[in-house]
């Protein structure tokens, strides 16, 4: 038998040793923020079971969200009136036993391949401050590679030391001090029941974003609210690929435009002095 060379025992059992100390003190806890979402939450539990921990902050729900979560092992913890996302996505971050952090809603999966590649990084140290994972989601039976839907990267794997939720009443999303690492593997999303929900979410969206864009002093006109939408469908249905995933592209590129028609509409009624008739 050939002589182990010196020093080959300790090189051995350095890198698995090493892997081990960074995971303990890379520990993981998951947070998602939710309100009556018995029907999806159970899934965003499961996909997150790898994770030292799994917070749940809940907003007030009706239906069995905490219960599921308490099932599920989760710490549930409940925070309402609801504060608006960013306090409430940070609540949920201050309220984690660990500084890495990994955010999710209750409409997201972080699925096996992805899994995978947090916990190789995490093995070898989180080398950035965060991280942004592509977002890849399904809607109207198929998955949508295309649109101003994909790869819609998010910071969501990130050192809440280092980052934190910003933004006003819509749009939230992590700020990071330095330039964030990238993911490959992608989480999945699983956006709208069917049409009319995505409807609804249209009409209480473009409602928050007339409200901020109005407290931010922000106008528009008639050229806005023709030109907009049309380089809307345009960028989503031809320059993005919708057109090739069928009836889903299509309805989401258009969508797409009468989102930016119904938020400008609203902020175009907000700058109007209300004038009712005699």
């Amino acid at each position: 038998m050939r002589p182990r060379p010196r020093g080959a025992s300790e090189h051995f059992w350095a890198g698995p040793l090493l892997a081990a100390i960074l995971r303990v003190v890379n520990k993981l806890s998951a947070v998602i923020i939710a309100q009556n979402e018995e029907a999806k939450l159970s899934g965003a539990l499961e996909s997150v079971a790898f994770c030292d921990e799994t917070v749940v902050v809940d907003s007030g729900s009706t239906d069995r969200t905490r219960e599921l979560a308490e099932q599920a092992g989760a710490r549930v913890i409940v925070n309402a009136p609801w504060p608006g996302f960013v306090r409430q996505r940070n609540f949920a971050v201050d309220a984690a036993r660990h500084d890495w952090i990994l955010a999710l809603d209750a409409d997201e999966r972080i699925p096996p391949a992805l899994r995978e590649e947090i916990e190789t990084l995490r093995s070898r140290g989180f080398a950035q401050a965060g991280y942004r994972i592509p977002r890849l989601a399904f809607y109207m039976g198929r998955w949508i590679r295309g649109t101003d839907w994909y790869p819609d990267p998010q910071t969501r794997l990130f050192d809440r030391r280092r980052g934190r939720w910003q933004g006003s009443l819509v749009h939230e999303s992590v700020r990071i001090d330095g330039p964030p690492g990238r993911l490959c593997m992608a989480m999945t999303h699983l956006p709208y029941d069917d049409v009319s929900a995505h409807l609804r979410k249209i009409d209480s969206y473009t409602t928050l974003w007339a409200r901020q864009s109005h407290a931010a002093g922000r106008s528009t006109g008639f050229a806005d609210m023709t030109l907009a939408p049309v380089w809307a469908f345009v960028r989503n249905y031809f320059l993005r690929h919708g057109f090739l995933l069928g009836h889903a592209g299509l309805t989401i590129s258009t969508l797409n435009a009468y989102y930016t028609f119904v938020k400008l509409a609203k902020l175009a009624e907000l700058r109007r002095e209300p004038k009712l008739p005699r």
